[in-house]
């Protein structure tokens, strides 16, 4: 697809009509001028191809914080911020994969589909992973060559790594499968991919929320199979802006700290003699505090409780949700907050007192709220974003405030994405 290819397939009327689920009818300009110029980039440097134009969203928590690993419930959705990409079949095992902002191109032979120790925390370490994910399950690969782009930016707490493990598992099966992989598998193999090629050990909220779309409710009972419920509320019908506070905090050297949360759950678990917390309950827990105390310590105790009580929370946000039931819906998110403030103890971290970044996000966005609202930590917590709902009319003055706070271009407004990896 050349040049003038490019520009008259993004003007197209239903590709247009695809941008403006996508994004929003407002932002069909900009993103088939952004689409647009993705594809002239490849053009430019591997000519006229067959090329493939996809696309996988970031994300967002909406509730369930830190349950997903102990086979609990999350609610969470896709957002209107993805990774996309255009890209052909190379026509051997090579990729080359070039990306909007960075120096060099993403390079690398799929001729072995071993990890390679020196690609670990890399881009090219989710490629092959997920290559070897896909040829694990009997499922064709290929290499390829092409250009990506993405607005979700890493350390947005959005997911930038799920969006790229799931667009390259897009990928592969557009250009050598059957497009039928389901959306779940995918983000089964983007988690496999991250876990032991990457070398971060994730759970699976993030790929499967950008894998299915829209918002969904998350059963991890069985990890290797979760379960997935569509929950058929139009966010944007009340009235609210979707809201992230990037705090400017750094992930650096935290992870410890997000270790320390399953490991204390865990502990607390083998107490009630299970592996972990997600089919506990209140009563289980409380009923256990004297030997959950000598076992694992009062920390523990506490991020027990959280666990068991958030995982009720989520059922009930859905539930709220589900019935349009918004006002509670608002209520239920800023009791998540709290838990995750005082039991769960995410807010900040204790080894830096100085530096409590979401926590004063979460205080800043409450005051300004006024009791209208809500507002929360936003996933795995200690730094990065916070999350508040934030009522239209309110919303010009809440971004002033919060950005003179955390700088310029902190204030994310969200919109939730009805569709998760996507061919345009």
């Amino acid at each position: 697809m050349g040049n003038s290819d490019a520009s008259a397939h993004f003007n197209t009327r239903p590709v247009r009509e695809r941008l403006a689920t996508l994004y929003g009818a407002d932002a069909v300009e900009a993103q088939a001028a952004r689409w647009t110029a993705l594809a002239r980039g490849a053009a430019t440097r591997s000519g006229a191809l067959p090329w493939r134009f996809l696309s996988a969203p970031g994300r967002t928590e909406l509730g369930g914080n830190h349950t997903d690993h102990q086979g609990g419930r999350v609610l969470a959705a896709a957002v209107d911020l993805d990774a996309i990409a255009c890209v052909a079949p190379s026509g051997d095992t090579r990729v080359t994969l070039e990306s909007e902002g960075w120096p060099r191109a993403f390079e690398l032979d799929l001729a072995s589909l071993e990890p390679v120790e020196a690609e670990r925390g890399s881009t090219e370490a989710l490629i092959r992973g997920v290559a070897a994910g896909f040829a694990a399950r009997g499922l064709p690969v290929g290499g390829f060559r092409g250009r990506m782009a993405s607005t979700v930016l890493p350390g947005s707490g959005l997911s930038s790594s799920a969006a790229v493990e799931v667009l390259v598992g897009a990928i592969f099966d557009s250009l050598f499968g059957s497009g039928a992989t389901s959306p779940l598998e995918l983000a089964l193999i983007g988690q496999e991919a991250e876990n032991r090629y990457y070398g971060k050990p994730c759970g699976l909220m993030d790929q499967a929320a950008s894998a299915l779309g829209g918002v969904v409710e998350l059963d991890f009972s069985d990890p290797a199979r979760p379960r997935a419920r569509a929950v058929r509320a139009d966010l944007s019908a009340f009235g609210h802006r979707l809201i992230v506070v990037n705090t400017g905090g750094s992930h650096a050297d935290l992870s410890a700290d997000y270790a320390a949360v399953p490991e204390e759950m865990r502990a607390a678990a083998r107490v009630l003699g299970r592996e972990t917390l997600g089919d506990a309950d209140s009563a289980g827990v409380l009923a256990a505090l004297p030997e959950i105390r000598k076992a694992a310590g009062d920390r523990a105790a506490l991020r027990a409780l959280h666990c068991v009580r958030e995982n009720g929370r989520v059922d009930a946000m859905a539930a709220a949700l589900d019935s349009g039931d918004f006002a509670r819906f608002l209520s239920l998110v800023n009791e998540s907050g709290d838990s995750s403030w005082e039991l769960l103890q995410n807010v900040a971290n204790p080894r830096t007192p100085r530096e409590q970044g979401v926590a004063l996000a979460v205080a800043l966005s409450r005051e300004i709220l006024g009791g209208s609202g809500a507002a929360r930590v936003h996933g795995g917590g200690f730094a990065g974003t916070a999350q508040a709902w934030v009522p239209e009319d309110l919303y010009p003055e809440y971004r002033e405030r919060v950005e003179a706070v955390f700088g310029p271009g902190s204030v994310m407004a969200l919109r939730v994405r009805p569709e998760g990896r996507t061919l345009l």
